[in-house]
Order: C-alpha cells, then structure tokens, then sequence
C-alpha cells in the first residue's frame, strides 16, 4: 500500500522469475534409463513412455551379452498436468528437471502433448544450480574421492622419490665392499 503500483508489459518486456519457477519440464535424454519411475508415480497418468531392449555385445571375450533399454517416446501431456513435481523428484538419474519456460498455449488441447524433441529444447533453459554454501559440510562422496586421489599422488610421490634416490646412490662393487 505504501508503494505505486508496477505495470508490468509483458510480450514486450519479459518478467523476471524467481529461480525455482515451475514452468515446464524439461528432459535431459542422455540420462533417461527408462525406468518408468516418473510415469508409475505420476498421479495424473500424464507421461507416455514407450521403449525396446536391445543387446549390448559382450565388453570382454568370454563375457556375457546385456541388455539395456533404449528410449523410443517420452511425451507428457501438459493438458492433464498439474505441476506437482512428483515425477522430477522420484527421477533417480535426474532426467527431469522444471524449466522456466511458461509460454507454451496452444490453441488446440490436442497439440499440449510435447513428446521427447520439445522436452529436450526446454531443457537448455533450465538455470545452474545455485552455488553451495561456503561453510556447508563438504559430501561424503566428494570427501572420500579426495581421499583416494591424495593417497595416490602421496604413493606416487613415494615412488618417485625412491625410484630418484635409487638413480642418484652410487653403485657398489664387490671389492669396495672387501
């Protein structure tokens, strides 16, 4: 009450959101397993996941073949949607994620149906991450690669170190020894 009031003209000017909007989803294709998690707890039956099993040749001689799945469809139906996020949150390879795009009607109910390509697009506008904070308790994956990491490149050093002193001591002789 105490502020003017704020047009905002927005085709011409475009809003500015705040970082965690919900505005479509987007599809990162490459991470898609094709687990049908996201369908399975969608409670709206809104996403359309079809796929086929193909066979991997053996990674080694003597090895067994395997089989993994291969995405044909991903389509949600933006017309049934109701934007509860359940789907990105029970995505265990985080394939889904909420993009900020909000400009998508249509003037036929029919074309809300986006399928895998139009995902995919939307899926570039979706922003970074926003940074962790400074004093935040570093993870204990990251925490235990490190560890590794510097117990290799101490071992190496180690090794280097020995392999120098070896190279850099004089040769003995038998009859210096006597």
């Amino acid at each position: 009450m105490t502020k003017r009031a704020h047009t905002a003209q927005y085709p011409d000017v475009q809003p500015e959101l705040p970082p965690r909007s919900r505005g479509v989803i987007g599809l990162f294709e490459e991470n898609c397993t094709v687990c049908m998690l996201c369908a399975r707890e969608c409670p709206d039956w809104c996403i359309y996941i079809d796929s086929h099993k193909e066979t991997v040749p053996a990674a080694t001689p003597g090895g067994r073949e395997r089989s993994r799945n291969v995405l044909d469809r991903f389509a949600i139906d933006f017309s049934l949607c109701m934007y509860c996020g359940i789907c990105i949150e029970v995505c265990p390879f985080d394939a889904l994620f909420w993009s900020p795009e909000f400009e998508y009607a249509e003037t036929d109910i029919h074309e809300l149906t986006h399928e895998r390509d139009k995902l995919r697009e939307w899926m570039w506008t979706v922003p970074a991450p926003p940074a962790l904070d400074p004093a935040a308790e570093e993870p204990k994956e990251i925490a235990a690669a490190r560890k590794a990491v510097e117990k290799a490149e101490a071992a190496a050093a180690a090794e280097a170190a020995a392999a120098e002193a070896a190279a850099t001591q004089p040769p003995t002789t038998p009859e210096a020894d006597a």
